[in-house]
């Protein structure tokens, strides 16, 4: 039987900051000596994945530390003269005041069960997103509070305990295939990715087109 879910939080509730990423790129591009954006695109979501992937236990560092040191790393790679620190606030400032999806208010209005927030952003930013929203979750649950991002199994460990919850009674859903849906499916959890964009659904993948699509699986099930 299924008790709660768990959401993801930006690209799930809130739009994901890649309008703002677009203009830093762009800023890095007139300021710096690049061949194009997409040069600077791949180099920079490099070396935060790289970074990401490593952040976990004694050596965990918050989003807004990696996301700002791999900035800097972008920024001299290109030769720039732009300001890491003053681009970061694009960044920042999005996170506390994102955008909502239009599912997402009805979706908690909706839900006959609890729902619990599980993200990988900073616990104060988040905190504040939800606010600005005035959304009212069961609990949240953050990388900071469990020293790990997800795919890894820590977060999702995490929730389920501070939940009082077992795997078999929580649907996960979150936008990202590699970190909702693979992780997860890592710690035996239900999950289902949030395909808003009508992209190719890959072969063992559950999916919906809208956060209130998971209500009916719940009730159907």
């Amino acid at each position: 039987m299924v008790k709660a879910f768990f959401l993801d939080f930006y690209g799930t509730i809130v739009h994901e900051d890649g309008e703002v990423i677009k203009k830093i790129t762009q800023i890095i591009m007139k300021t710096g000596k690049a061949g194009n954006t997409s040069e600077i695109d791949i180099f920079w979501w490099k070396e935060f994945q790289n970074m990401f992937t490593n952040s976990y236990g004694k050596s965990f560092e918050t989003q807004r530390a990696l996301e700002e040191r791999a900035l800097k790393n972008t920024i001299k790679k290109f030769h720039s003269s732009a300001n890491a620190q003053e681009l970061s606030k694009y960044m920042f400032e999005h996170w506390i005041k994102p955008p909502i999806f239009e599912d997402a208010l009805p979706f908690f209005d909706k839900s006959p069960i609890p729902i619990y927030i599980v993200s990988n952003i900073d616990t104060a930013d988040v905190m504040k997103a939800i606010e600005y929203h005035n959304i009212m979750p069961a609990g949240v649950f953050t990388s900071e509070d469990a020293k790990a991002y997800k795919p890894r199994k820590e977060l999702f460990e995490l929730a389920l305990n501070r939940a009082g919850l077992k795997a078999d009674e929580v649907i996960h859903i979150g936008d990202s295939i590699s970190s909702d849906v693979m992780g997860a499916n890592g710690v035996n959890i239900r999950a289902l990715w949030l395909n808003r964009f009508d992209k190719e659904v890959p072969d063992g993948v559950e999916s919906i087109v809208s956060l209130l699509d998971a209500l009916e699986r719940v009730i159907l099930n």
